[in-house]
């Protein structure tokens, strides 16, 4: 059996007297390292390519949209739930770099889209395979039955947690 740190935190408390159900500490403590793993090794890849998180999230979002790669600034965001001021944020930085272009609608003028650019077409399809590969390399040592299972897992663990109450 494989003790890490959180087991022997836990086992600290129980000897203070804690005697409650420590579980939860070690499964949060867990993602929370788990979290912080993944994080870097997905800024790393993007690094490689001049990207942050955030704008390799933009690309994406247009690339998966299909021909012609083209998005309003309000489907952007909702699909990647941004406020508008952060999707703008990030709109400008790649529009300056050239990997997206932002026109407005020859219907009508208030209506604006954001399409990949060639040059941003070519990074994201540069950067996804070698996103997909690095998902799939973090899994680790996880058979694909466990991954079904952990996945399964989350997803009722997070839909019980979509009905707690928001907090600002």
């Amino acid at each position: 059996m494989i003790t890490d740190d959180l087991d022997r935190i836990t086992a600290q408390w129980q000897r203070q007297g804690i005697a409650d159900e420590l579980l939860a500490m070690q499964l949060l403590g867990r993602f929370a390292r788990l979290n912080k793993t993944l994080e870097l090794a997905f800024l790393h890849c993007y690094d490689q390519h001049g990207l942050k998180q955030g704008e390799f999230d933009v690309l994406a979002t247009l690339r998966r949209a299909g021909e012609p790669y083209s998005l309003s600034p309000s489907q952007l965001h909702q699909s990647m739930l941004l406020s508008s001021g952060a999707m703008s944020s990030r709109l400008d930085k790649l529009e300056q770099r050239q990997l997206i272009a932002r026109r407005h609608c020859t219907e009508d003028r208030r209506v604006v889209h954001v399409s990949l650019t060639d040059s941003g077409k070519d990074l994201i399809e540069k950067v996804l395979p070698e996103h997909i590969a690095l998902q799939q390399s973090l899994m680790g040592d996880l058979s694909p039955e466990q991954q079904q299972q952990l996945n399964a897992l989350l997803k009722v663990w997070l839909a019980g947690l979509a009905t707690l109450p928001a907090k600002d």
